[in-house]
Protein backbone atom coordinates (compact mmCIF):
# COMPACT_ATOMS: atom_id res chain seq x y z
CA UNK A 1 0.00 0.00 0.00
CA UNK A 2 1.38 3.02 -0.74
CA UNK A 3 2.72 5.87 1.35
CA UNK A 4 2.49 9.89 2.33
CA UNK A 5 5.39 11.61 2.96
CA UNK A 6 5.01 15.33 4.53
CA UNK A 7 6.82 16.52 1.27
CA UNK A 8 5.13 13.58 -1.06
CA UNK A 9 1.94 12.17 -1.97
CA UNK A 10 0.25 9.49 -1.82
CA UNK A 11 -0.24 6.62 -4.44
CA UNK A 12 -3.01 4.35 -4.86
CA UNK A 13 -2.21 0.70 -5.19
CA UNK A 14 -3.58 -0.98 -8.10
CA UNK A 15 -8.08 -1.24 -7.04
CA UNK A 16 -10.49 -3.56 -8.89
CA UNK A 17 -13.85 -1.52 -7.99
CA UNK A 18 -13.43 0.83 -10.76
CA UNK A 19 -13.77 -2.54 -13.16
CA UNK A 20 -16.66 -3.29 -10.83
CA UNK A 21 -18.45 0.21 -10.68
CA UNK A 22 -18.34 0.05 -14.73
CA UNK A 23 -19.77 -3.63 -15.02
CA UNK A 24 -22.11 -2.67 -12.44
CA UNK A 25 -23.41 0.52 -14.59
CA UNK A 26 -23.48 -1.91 -17.75
CA UNK A 27 -26.06 -3.94 -16.12
CA UNK A 28 -28.04 -1.29 -15.25
CA UNK A 29 -27.76 0.51 -18.18
CA UNK A 30 -29.06 -2.93 -19.77
CA UNK A 31 -32.17 -3.96 -17.71
CA UNK A 32 -33.02 0.09 -18.30
CA UNK A 33 -33.02 -0.34 -21.91
CA UNK A 34 -34.80 -4.00 -21.32
CA UNK A 35 -37.54 -2.29 -19.55
CA UNK A 36 -38.53 1.03 -21.90
CA UNK A 37 -38.70 -1.52 -24.55
CA UNK A 38 -40.90 -4.15 -22.74
CA UNK A 39 -38.56 -7.01 -22.53
CA UNK A 40 -38.80 -9.70 -20.20
CA UNK A 41 -36.34 -9.98 -17.15
CA UNK A 42 -35.35 -5.81 -17.60
CA UNK A 43 -36.83 -5.57 -13.89
CA UNK A 44 -34.11 -8.29 -12.47
CA UNK A 45 -31.49 -7.17 -14.29
CA UNK A 46 -31.71 -3.73 -13.38
CA UNK A 47 -31.91 -4.42 -9.78
CA UNK A 48 -28.75 -6.80 -10.39
CA UNK A 49 -26.63 -4.15 -12.00
CA UNK A 50 -27.79 -1.78 -9.02
CA UNK A 51 -26.77 -4.74 -6.50
CA UNK A 52 -23.33 -4.46 -7.85
CA UNK A 53 -23.22 -0.96 -7.66
CA UNK A 54 -23.91 -0.38 -3.86
CA UNK A 55 -21.59 -3.12 -2.55
CA UNK A 56 -19.25 -1.64 -4.74
CA UNK A 57 -19.65 2.09 -3.13
CA UNK A 58 -19.35 0.08 -0.13
CA UNK A 59 -15.79 -2.01 -1.06
CA UNK A 60 -14.46 1.75 -2.36
CA UNK A 61 -15.53 4.37 0.47
CA UNK A 62 -14.51 1.36 2.57
CA UNK A 63 -11.01 1.09 1.35
CA UNK A 64 -10.40 5.23 1.28
CA UNK A 65 -11.96 5.39 4.84
CA UNK A 66 -9.59 3.00 5.51
CA UNK A 67 -6.44 4.75 3.77
CA UNK A 68 -7.65 8.18 5.77
CA UNK A 69 -7.46 6.34 9.12
CA UNK A 70 -4.39 5.03 8.85
CA UNK A 71 -2.76 8.41 7.92
CA UNK A 72 -1.55 7.54 4.79
CA UNK A 73 -3.12 11.19 3.64
CA UNK A 74 -1.18 14.29 3.61
CA UNK A 75 -1.91 18.23 3.28
CA UNK A 76 -1.47 17.88 -0.77
CA UNK A 77 -3.73 14.69 -1.03
CA UNK A 78 -6.29 16.30 1.15
CA UNK A 79 -5.57 19.65 -1.01
CA UNK A 80 -5.98 17.58 -4.34
CA UNK A 81 -9.87 16.07 -2.66
CA UNK A 82 -10.81 19.80 -1.93
CA UNK A 83 -9.91 20.33 -5.73
CA UNK A 84 -12.42 17.54 -6.74
CA UNK A 85 -14.55 18.29 -4.62
CA UNK A 86 -14.84 21.75 -5.79
CA UNK A 87 -15.15 20.80 -9.42
CA UNK A 88 -17.65 18.13 -8.65
CA UNK A 89 -19.95 20.78 -6.96
CA UNK A 90 -19.45 23.20 -10.10
CA UNK A 91 -20.49 20.38 -12.42
CA UNK A 92 -23.84 20.45 -10.28
CA UNK A 93 -24.12 24.16 -10.38
CA UNK A 94 -23.87 23.66 -14.66
CA UNK A 95 -26.26 20.84 -14.84
CA UNK A 96 -28.71 22.58 -13.05
CA UNK A 97 -27.94 25.94 -15.20
CA UNK A 98 -29.31 23.74 -17.87
CA UNK A 99 -32.86 22.97 -16.78
CA UNK A 100 -32.98 26.44 -15.46
CA UNK A 101 -32.48 28.03 -18.84
CA UNK A 102 -34.47 25.47 -20.00
CA UNK A 103 -37.30 26.99 -17.73
CA UNK A 104 -36.26 30.65 -18.62
CA UNK A 105 -36.20 29.95 -22.05
CA UNK A 106 -39.89 28.54 -22.19
CA UNK A 107 -41.08 31.57 -20.23
CA UNK A 108 -39.55 34.83 -21.69
CA UNK A 109 -39.10 33.70 -25.09
CA UNK A 110 -40.89 30.92 -26.33
CA UNK A 111 -44.44 32.28 -24.47
CA UNK A 112 -44.52 35.34 -25.83
CA UNK A 113 -43.82 34.43 -29.15
CA UNK A 114 -46.74 31.40 -28.94
CA UNK A 115 -48.91 34.20 -27.98
CA UNK A 116 -47.41 36.51 -30.47
CA UNK A 117 -50.83 37.58 -32.92
CA UNK A 118 -48.79 35.77 -35.92
CA UNK A 119 -49.85 32.60 -33.78
CA UNK A 120 -53.26 33.13 -33.50
CA UNK A 121 -54.49 30.83 -36.70
CA UNK A 122 -52.70 28.17 -35.44
CA UNK A 123 -53.57 28.23 -31.83
CA UNK A 124 -56.82 30.49 -31.69
CA UNK A 125 -57.08 29.37 -27.95
CA UNK A 126 -53.92 29.58 -26.41
CA UNK A 127 -53.13 32.32 -24.15
CA UNK A 128 -49.70 33.39 -23.26
CA UNK A 129 -49.47 33.12 -19.46
CA UNK A 130 -47.65 31.13 -17.27
CA UNK A 131 -47.79 28.51 -15.64
CA UNK A 132 -48.62 26.73 -19.12
CA UNK A 133 -48.79 23.33 -20.97
CA UNK A 134 -48.33 24.61 -24.21
CA UNK A 135 -50.41 25.48 -27.03
CA UNK A 136 -51.69 21.82 -27.91
CA UNK A 137 -52.69 20.72 -24.37
CA UNK A 138 -55.65 22.45 -22.49
CA UNK A 139 -54.41 23.88 -19.62
CA UNK A 140 -56.86 21.46 -17.13
CA UNK A 141 -54.55 21.39 -14.27
CA UNK A 142 -53.29 23.81 -11.31
CA UNK A 143 -49.33 24.77 -10.21
CA UNK A 144 -48.13 23.61 -6.92
CA UNK A 145 -48.58 26.76 -4.65
CA UNK A 146 -45.76 28.02 -2.89
CA UNK A 147 -47.30 28.48 0.52
CA UNK A 148 -47.84 24.91 1.29
CA UNK A 149 -45.58 22.18 1.65
CA UNK A 150 -42.56 24.15 -0.10
CA UNK A 151 -42.70 26.73 2.22
CA UNK A 152 -42.68 23.87 4.54
CA UNK A 153 -39.71 22.55 3.19
CA UNK A 154 -38.21 25.91 2.34
CA UNK A 155 -37.53 26.05 6.45
CA UNK A 156 -36.78 22.68 6.31
CA UNK A 157 -34.09 22.75 4.59
CA UNK A 158 -32.36 26.20 5.66
CA UNK A 159 -32.75 25.02 8.94
CA UNK A 160 -30.43 21.32 8.14
CA UNK A 161 -28.27 24.38 7.06
CA UNK A 162 -27.74 25.54 10.45
CA UNK A 163 -27.38 22.51 11.92
CA UNK A 164 -24.68 20.80 9.52
CA UNK A 165 -22.88 24.25 10.13
CA UNK A 166 -23.43 23.88 13.93
CA UNK A 167 -22.24 20.06 13.88
CA UNK A 168 -18.94 21.49 12.08
CA UNK A 169 -18.17 24.17 14.51
CA UNK A 170 -18.91 21.49 17.22
CA UNK A 171 -15.90 18.98 15.45
CA UNK A 172 -13.54 22.42 15.24
CA UNK A 173 -14.41 22.93 18.91
CA UNK A 174 -13.58 18.83 20.05
CA UNK A 175 -17.49 19.05 20.89
CA UNK A 176 -17.77 15.30 20.01
CA UNK A 177 -21.82 15.16 21.66
CA UNK A 178 -22.54 18.44 19.72
CA UNK A 179 -20.94 17.19 16.17
CA UNK A 180 -23.18 13.98 16.74
CA UNK A 181 -26.47 15.49 17.90
CA UNK A 182 -26.29 18.73 14.83
CA UNK A 183 -25.45 15.83 12.43
CA UNK A 184 -28.47 13.84 13.40
CA UNK A 185 -30.93 16.98 13.25
CA UNK A 186 -29.50 17.17 9.78
CA UNK A 187 -30.49 13.82 8.79
CA UNK A 188 -33.73 13.91 10.18
CA UNK A 189 -34.42 16.97 8.67
CA UNK A 190 -33.05 15.90 5.35
CA UNK A 191 -35.51 12.70 5.28
CA UNK A 192 -38.62 14.75 6.09
CA UNK A 193 -38.41 17.34 3.15
CA UNK A 194 -37.93 13.96 0.95
CA UNK A 195 -41.08 12.99 2.80
CA UNK A 196 -43.23 15.95 2.39
CA UNK A 197 -41.94 16.25 -1.66
CA UNK A 198 -42.66 12.48 -1.65
CA UNK A 199 -46.61 13.44 -0.45
CA UNK A 200 -46.29 16.62 -2.83
CA UNK A 201 -45.73 14.62 -5.92
CA UNK A 202 -48.46 12.02 -4.87
CA UNK A 203 -50.93 15.42 -4.39
CA UNK A 204 -49.18 16.90 -7.58
CA UNK A 205 -50.89 13.47 -10.07
CA UNK A 206 -54.07 12.35 -8.08
CA UNK A 207 -55.50 15.78 -6.86
CA UNK A 208 -54.03 18.46 -9.30
CA UNK A 209 -53.23 17.03 -12.45
CA UNK A 210 -49.68 17.82 -13.19
CA UNK A 211 -47.87 15.28 -14.24
CA UNK A 212 -44.51 14.97 -15.95
CA UNK A 213 -46.46 14.77 -19.20
CA UNK A 214 -48.67 18.28 -18.46
CA UNK A 215 -46.51 19.99 -21.13
CA UNK A 216 -43.73 22.44 -20.25
CA UNK A 217 -44.99 23.51 -17.13
CA UNK A 218 -44.95 19.39 -15.71
CA UNK A 219 -41.63 18.86 -17.31
CA UNK A 220 -39.62 21.42 -16.15
CA UNK A 221 -41.49 21.36 -13.03
CA UNK A 222 -40.69 17.13 -12.60
CA UNK A 223 -37.30 17.32 -13.84
CA UNK A 224 -36.14 20.70 -11.47
CA UNK A 225 -37.33 19.35 -8.30
CA UNK A 226 -37.29 15.51 -9.26
CA UNK A 227 -33.35 15.70 -9.57
CA UNK A 228 -33.23 18.20 -6.45
CA UNK A 229 -35.13 15.40 -4.66
CA UNK A 230 -32.42 13.03 -6.13
CA UNK A 231 -29.75 15.24 -4.78
CA UNK A 232 -31.14 15.41 -1.11
CA UNK A 233 -31.71 11.86 -1.45
CA UNK A 234 -27.72 11.27 -1.92
CA UNK A 235 -26.53 14.22 0.36
CA UNK A 236 -28.89 12.68 3.30
CA UNK A 237 -27.25 8.98 2.92
CA UNK A 238 -24.00 11.06 2.74
CA UNK A 239 -24.80 12.46 5.76
CA UNK A 240 -26.04 9.25 7.48
CA UNK A 241 -22.46 7.88 6.68
CA UNK A 242 -20.67 10.87 7.86
CA UNK A 243 -23.27 10.77 11.14
CA UNK A 244 -22.11 6.70 11.50
CA UNK A 245 -18.42 7.48 10.98
CA UNK A 246 -18.61 10.70 13.96
CA UNK A 247 -20.27 7.90 16.36
CA UNK A 248 -17.18 5.89 15.44
CA UNK A 249 -14.97 8.55 16.63
CA UNK A 250 -13.83 9.28 13.15
CA UNK A 251 -12.43 12.73 12.51
CA UNK A 252 -10.43 15.87 14.13
CA UNK A 253 -10.56 19.32 14.52
CA UNK A 254 -7.87 19.32 11.81
CA UNK A 255 -8.56 16.24 9.60
CA UNK A 256 -12.09 16.14 8.28
CA UNK A 257 -12.28 16.89 5.09
CA UNK A 258 -15.04 13.97 4.35
CA UNK A 259 -17.41 15.93 6.63
CA UNK A 260 -16.48 19.61 5.00
CA UNK A 261 -17.01 17.66 1.65
CA UNK A 262 -20.72 16.45 2.34
CA UNK A 263 -21.33 19.92 3.77
CA UNK A 264 -20.52 21.70 1.04
CA UNK A 265 -22.71 19.49 -1.08
CA UNK A 266 -25.91 19.59 1.30
CA UNK A 267 -25.06 23.96 1.37
CA UNK A 268 -25.53 23.76 -2.54
CA UNK A 269 -28.71 21.69 -2.33
CA UNK A 270 -30.18 24.62 -0.08
CA UNK A 271 -29.20 27.18 -2.51
CA UNK A 272 -30.43 24.74 -5.28
CA UNK A 273 -33.64 24.72 -3.43
CA UNK A 274 -33.87 28.15 -2.59
CA UNK A 275 -33.72 29.10 -6.37
CA UNK A 276 -36.47 26.33 -7.34
CA UNK A 277 -38.94 28.33 -4.56
CA UNK A 278 -38.38 31.55 -6.20
CA UNK A 279 -38.95 30.55 -9.77
CA UNK A 280 -40.75 27.28 -10.03
CA UNK A 281 -43.14 27.26 -7.20
CA UNK A 282 -43.03 31.05 -6.83
CA UNK A 283 -45.30 31.55 -10.42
Amino acid sequence: MGNAQPGGYYYAPPSHWPIVGSTALLIMASGGVMLMNSIDGGGPVFGVGVAILVFMLFGWFGTVIRESQGGLFNKQVDLSFRWSMSWFIFSEVMFFAAFFGALFYARVYSLPWLGDADNKLLWPEFRAQWPSAGPYLPPQFSPMHAWGIPALNTFLLLSSGVTVTYAHWALKMGNRKGLILGLLATVALGFTFLGFQIYEYVHAYHELNLKLTTGVFGSTFFMLTGFHGFHVTLGAVMLTVILLRSIKGHFTADHHFAFEAVAWYWHFVDVVWLLLFVFVYWV
